[in-house]
């Protein structure tokens, strides 16, 4: 039990730096610019002068993961630690207050949970801009209720523990006994959450970049270049194969990683 919780970590580990050392190289380098165009290089299949080919504007494919991978990363951190701040503080209030406080705020978590992603998107994009912010406010909106609940849920763990009433009996403040006795010890959890987070966001940022709810041109994100590529999957697969395996790699990178510090420490 204990290789395996284990080796999630380090693999988890391991992946996500991967992943996010591809992705902030292209800060400092790329081969070709992300929107570089040549006609007489369309359709090019990988190569050594092009690793993962080219696409139908000429365009180099690995340079455009590249900055994709950066674009997609930042609005998927932006988006966890937006909503794990937003979610901790109200379900730490929810899990020591209780009462009226406790029903407001899980009774508005729950209408939250019952919009359909795609649906909260299309109303922020109805009521904003089609664009990056709007994308990275609506899945903000969309994964606090789960950080809530999680939080909530260890506040009514250790609110009744010895050492809360301990300092409760010795006067301390409900924000002190909230961030500095029952908030450390949810610390584990909260990082777990997180990382899990990390793989929804960015399962969720290419899903919406994919309908064209997200990044937009001619910023490239992994979502939107699956969808433009799908017209020419057949002649040149390398186009969709490219974003859809980093997709895939960087979501099971956070995904064991979550795993591996639930194991390890909750």
């Amino acid at each position: 039990m204990d290789s395996n919780w284990n080796g999630e970590l380090k693999t988890g580990a391991l992946l996500c730096l991967l992943v996010a050392g591809v992705s902030l190289a292209g800060l400092f380098y790329l081969p070709y610019g992300y929107n570089e165009m040549e006609s007489s290089r369309r359709f090019l299949p990988p190569q050594a002068r092009h690793l993962l080919g080219t696409d139908n504007f000429g365009r180099d494919v690995f340079s455009r993961i590249i900055t994709g991978g950066r674009y997609t990363l930042f609005v998927a951190i932006l988006t966890v630690t937006g909503s794990a701040c937003a979610g901790s503080a109200l379900g730490l209030l929810s899990g020591y207050a209780g009462g009226l406080w406790d029903e407001i705020i899980m009774r508005l978590m729950d209408a939250l949970s019952s919009f359909p992603g795609i649906l909260l998107a299309l109303v922020m994009v109805a009521l904003l801009d089609n664009g990056q912010f709007t994308l990275l406010i609506a899945l903000l909106v969309l994964f606090i209720p789960s950080f809530v609940r999680i939080m909530r849920s260890g506040t009514l763990q250790y609110k009744h523990r010895d050492f809360i009433l301990a300092a409760e009996i010795m006067g301390a403040s409900p924000f002190r006994i909230l961030f500095r006795h029952i908030l450390p010890n949810l610390a584990p959890s909260l990082l777990s959450a997180s990382a899990l987070g990390l793989s929804n966001a960015i399962l969720a940022e290419a899903a919406m970049s994919y309908l064209g709810l997200g990044i937009q041109p001619p910023v490239p994100s992994w979502g939107r270049m699956l969808s433009e590529s799908q017209n020419f999957l057949f002649n040149a697969p390398w186009c969709a194969l490219a974003p859809g395996m980093m997709i895939m790699l960087t979501v099971l990178a956070f995904h064991t990683l979550g795993e591996g510090i639930r194991r390890r420490y909750c």
